[in-house]
């Protein structure tokens, strides 16, 4: 541990300039997005109970399944028409803008918490639930997208771990800030609105997104762009279509991520390959496998966290809390972990080490069933996918052409997402109809066969990325 914190200083300042300014301005977009996700993910769930119900989670689970289809299509066309660094700008750019009208909207004395009464029938807090669950496959997966475009294999196993770390400090900071902020008030009697610290909190939130534009736009200007090629083979490839399409700029052609090929791939195209390639159906699976576990976990976490609550300040500091427990063991895990994890075993054994301490965690809840079992594992499946698994199931889009990256990546992360989140409320609905005799055994099989299923994904998966980087070669490549 001592050597991983003294080697921090040495690789910025023993990197090369540009290199190292990369890492830093990805570093700061990776906190101010996952500082700004952290408070509004957890909103999200506060402001639908507070107005609408526990009971009806599942059900908005299922329903932004079918709403986000819409935004996805919208968005495959929007990397057709735009540079990558602009559909990243133009996505924090929207949801920060939109959050601070719903921060306005909070305050509003029908719509918003002034109004006590729950209801199924609160648009508002159907519409901002649908709008939160925007923030990961729009905001988080469009700037993985776009590190990946401009990241090597070498590049992403020593610098992965330090970005996450960044994106983890600026989750528990803004989770940090949110749970005393909310603890503080319960202690004042009223004397500041728990609709102002809602409002506070989500404003915060929404600046904080707005703040990757200047970041980025920093990042593009001040690198050279012969550091922003990323894998070899995938840049050469978009850059001989570039010079295909436009013959008479073949002298000054500027690279993938500057420039984009005129020719419009159509807004299905990411589905498309999304089922053409096994490769990136198995990230499918991926993604697929951790959503379903993490609904079926987080629903459990609603109840318990609404149980301990008198009021609903108390409900969001407890939300706050948790998150705060994740993204501190998140900093430990992508940073002394995930970085020397790359480094000496290869995306091939990390991408297997997660199902295995995935299985681990469930089967330590199936056998313990306690309050302290549930907290533990809830905040370690969490730490574990955001500080570990999620820049190694990333870096498989590295050897990948650009639909595949960003089309095919918004349809993953989008539409199969919310799928999957869809399936675990119905199977926490199904489960609740069936009663608490059937809990042990329902959950024990279902994990074994969803731990199974995702073991064999990520053996394969491995097999095929260490492949395509033996061989110099980019999946998808044909389609160009």
């Amino acid at each position: 541990m001592g050597s991983r914190l003294t080697s921090l200083p040495e690789e910025l300042f023993e990197a090369e300039k540009y290199s190292r300014l990369k890492i830093i301005f990805l570093s700061v977009a990776f906190f101010c997005i996952i500082g700004g996700y952290t408070l509004a993910r957890e909103l999200k769930n506060t402001l639908f109970i507070a107005m609408v119900g526990k009971d009806f989670a599942p059900i908005a689970k299922v329903l932004s399944f079918i709403v986000l289809i819409p935004a996805v299509l919208f968005y495959s066309k929007l990397v057709d028409s735009m540079r990558r660094y602009h559909v990243l700008m133009v996505c924090s750019a929207f949801f920060g803008i939109m959050g601070l009208v719903f921060t306005f909207l909070i305050g509003h004395p029908t719509i918003g918490l002034l109004n006590v009464d729950k209801s199924p029938y609160r648009i508002f807090a159907w519409l901002f639930y649908f709008f939160g669950e925007g923030y990961s496959p729009f905001v988080v997966s469009v700037l993985w997208a776009f590190v990946t475009s401009i990241t090597s294999p070498e590049e992403s196993k020593r610098n992965y771990g330090v970005m996450v770390a960044a994106s983890k400090i600026g989750g528990a900071l803004s989770a940090a800030f949110a749970w005393a902020l909310f603890s503080w008030s319960s202690n004042l009697n009223g004397l500041i609105s728990h609709v102002f610290l809602h409002q506070l909190v989500l404003g915060i939130s929404s600046l904080m997104f707005i703040l990757v534009i200047p970041v980025i736009y920093l990042l593009i200007r001040r690198v050279p762009k012969q550091y922003l090629h990323g894998y070899e083979a995938a840049y050469q490839l978009e850059k001989e279509k570039v010079e295909k399409e436009e013959p008479t700029q073949t002298q000054d052609v500027q690279p993938p991520i500057l420039k984009e090929p005129a020719k419009k791939e159509g807004m299905l195209s990411g589905l498309y390959l999304l089922f053409k390639y096994p490769y990136v159906f198995g990230m499918f699976g991926l993604v697929f496998f951790h959503e379903i576990m993490d609904t079926i976990f987080s629903f459990l976490r609603l109840a318990v966290g609404e149980k301990s609550s008198t009021d609903i300040a108390g409900f969001s500091a407890f939300l706050f809390q948790t998150a705060f427990y994740a993204h501190l063991s998140g900093i430990f895990i992508s940073y002394f972990g995930t970085t020397p994890l790359l480094t000496r075993l290869g995306e091939r054994v990390c991408l297997l080490i997660v199902p295995l301490l995935n299985g681990i965690l469930l089967l330590y809840f199936i056998i313990d069933q306690s309050s302290t079992s549930f907290l533990i594992v809830t905040s370690a499946i969490k730490s574990l996918h955001y500080g570990f698994s999620l820049p190694v199931r990333e870096s498989l889009y590295i050897p990948t052409i650009k639909e595949i990256r960003f089309k095919s990546k918004s349809w993953i992360d989008g539409f199969g997402g919310k799928f999957a989140k869809a399936a675990g409320s119905l199977f926490n609905i199904v489960l609740a109809q069936l009663g608490g005799a059937f809990f042990l055994p329902v959950y024990a099989f279902s994990f074994a066969s969803l731990i199974s299923c995702w073991f064999v994904s990520a053996f394969f998966l491995g097999k095929r990325f260490d492949q395509a980087i033996k061989k110099n070669e980019v999946i998808g490549a044909e389609v160009d």
